[in-house]
């Protein structure tokens, strides 16, 4: 039986120009509510021109028959849509490296900034959510640290901290692993895969395989701004497909639920 329920994206024709660049090119793609999904795409194949798209940094070229809605809706407040879908980026990291503490940055979501300016009057909700939100993560124990002194398993976490404290419907994860070393890693994917298995929705937005999580059901290949595979993580992921997209011969490697690649003529025959 088809889903008739309200999805919480909706894109159908969609094209995005970046500069002289059609960095987006007739994109149609749904995402229901409570979903796990990953985009996977080599670098430059349109992953952060489609995160801004969705977070309307970016907008589609006006043409018949083009639409995107967001749960239903096809104008949105930003600050309102924030509360609804939450950003994990590496770009919110680098902006994190200063002696902000891991409750200003946990704080900080609800303003949609990265710290805590004067010109912010957090309450003492905002307080109590925000150190709910680092405990739910097990990092009640940095509230008080600088992010300069965290590590950067640590200063990650906290930034997810931060994109939980409005209760979003779905958490975007951009190239998470980006700076980590294989223990945070491990850690990250930990945390996402326990998020999952709450119940809220994760997209994931990588050219890491090795990054998808067990809980992710359902994997879109982007290959130069067009969607060129989506379905069933274990049919979309093949060696054959992920050579073609990442323009290398590679071979996978399916184990304890995650995939690998490794270039093919790194393996014995």
């Amino acid at each position: 039986m088809a889903n008739t329920a309200v999805p919480l994206l909706e894109m159908k024709s969609v094209s995005v120009r970046r500069g002289e660049n059609l960095a987006l090119d007739r994109v149609s793609l749904r995402i229901d509510v409570g979903e796990h999904m990953c985009i996977l795409g080599p670098n430059g194949c349109g992953k952060s021109t489609l995160i801004r798209t969705i977070t309307r940094e970016n907008y589609p070229l006006v043409k018949e028959g083009s639409s995107m809605s967001i749960l239903g809706r096809s104008l949105w407040n930003v600050f309102e849509l924030r509360s609804l879908l939450g950003i994990v980026s590496p770009d919110l990291l680098a902006a994190c490296t200063t002696d902000a503490t891991g409750l200003d940055v946990a704080l900080s979501g609800f303003f949609s900034s990265t710290r805590i300016f004067p010109n912010h009057a957090p309450d003492a909700e905002h307080g109590w959510r925000a150190k709910l939100a680092l405990e739910r993560l097990n990092v009640g124990y940095l509230a008080e640290r600088p992010v300069i002194e965290m590590s950067s398993g640590e200063a990650k976490r906290t930034l997810i901290a931060r994109a939980l404290v409005h209760e979003p419907q779905a958490l975007l994860f951009d190239e998470p692993s980006n700076a980590l070393d294989i223990a945070g890693q491990m850690g990250l994917r930990e945390t996402m895969r326990e998020l999952a298995r709450s119940g809220l929705g994760i997209l994931l937005v990588t050219h890491h395989v090795s990054e998808i999580i067990p809980e992710i059901e359902r994997v879109v290949l982007l290959q130069r701004g067009r969607v060129v595979a989506d379905g069933p993580k274990e049919k979309v992921l093949t060696g054959e497909r992920l050579s073609a997209l990442f323009g290398v011969t590679v071979k996978l490697f399916h184990e304890d639920g995650y995939f690998h690649l490794r270039a093919r003529e790194n393996i014995p025959e």
